[in-house]
């Protein structure tokens, strides 16, 4: 879901709401503008605000969510592919071949990850697809000459199986957490809440800018929600200074 089209339309319907209930303002027969009529349409909209606050504040907590918890499997990422790379180094000269694979694909994961262009590559291509596989097997094919290469290699498997899994699961990630349905109620509960304050206010311009201030701040609240639910692009995204130190590690 692209972030700022969203929020633009979303910014559109609300504050075209607004400026739809100045419109029927006028039409309002003068016995429907009654301060009883006002008390209950006040009330009436003070729930529907309260209900669009709970679920504004719940899609912001659930995007945060994600966004911290894919930026830990990024932070904890890097740092197993530098110890599973530390530890082949140590193996000795055999695991050059191992190691120069590991390169290659935590290359084809940054680029994945933080494209400068679009990439067919697929997610599931890096760690976990072919190239995962022709790691593991690159390690599983070493022969051991004491108990150090023995426990260095267990270690290695082991690493490479739980980055593999790390990587399917930030592919499976990979779809947006916010539900289109409910993101279209909201932007419907905002819109009938602006309809409402421009059908009693004075279509005067102090009264039609706060209410497009509103709207742009209503609209902002929803590009932070889907800018936070893509953490590798958009405004928001999570730092490729941790992988891209990891390859300048793996270089040496």
């Amino acid at each position: 879901m692209n972030a700022l089209p969203v929020a633009a339309i979303s910014f559109a319907c609300v504050f075209g709401a607004a400026l739809l209930g100045f419109l029927l303002r006028s039409a309002i027969p003068e016995e429907h503008l009654s301060d009883q009529t006002k008390d209950v349409v006040k009330l009436s909209m003070g729930l529907v605000a309260t209900m669009t606050a709970l679920i504004l504040g719940l899609l912001v907590a659930s995007a945060k969510d994600a966004y911290d918890a894919k930026k830990a499997e990024t932070l904890q990422m890097a740092a197993r592919i530098a110890y599973l790379d530390r530890g082949l180094a140590n193996y000795g000269p055999e695991t050059a071949g191992s190691r120069a694979l590991l390169r290659e694909i935590v290359e084809r994961m940054i680029a994945k990850l933080w494209p400068d262009s679009d990439s067919a590559i697929d997610l599931r291509d890096d760690l976990s697809g072919f190239r995962g596989a022709q790691l593991y097997d690159s390690i599983q094919k070493l022969s051991p000459a004491n108990d150090l290469q023995r426990s260095l290699k267990s270690q290695a498997l082991t690493a490479t199986g739980d980055l593999g899994q790390m990587r399917w699961l930030l592919a499976e990630q990979g779809g947006s957490s916010i539900s289109t349905s409910l993101l279209i109620i909201v932007v419907s509960w905002l819109a009938i809440l602006f309809l409402s304050f421009a059908l009693f206010a004075p279509p005067n311009a102090t009264v039609i800018a706060a209410l497009m201030i509103a709207s742009l701040s209503v609209s902002g609240g929803i590009l932070l929600i889907l800018e936070l639910d893509r953490p590798f692009d958009g405004f928001i995204k999570i730092s490729s200074e941790p992988m891209r130190h990891t390859l300048t590690y793996l270089a040496h």
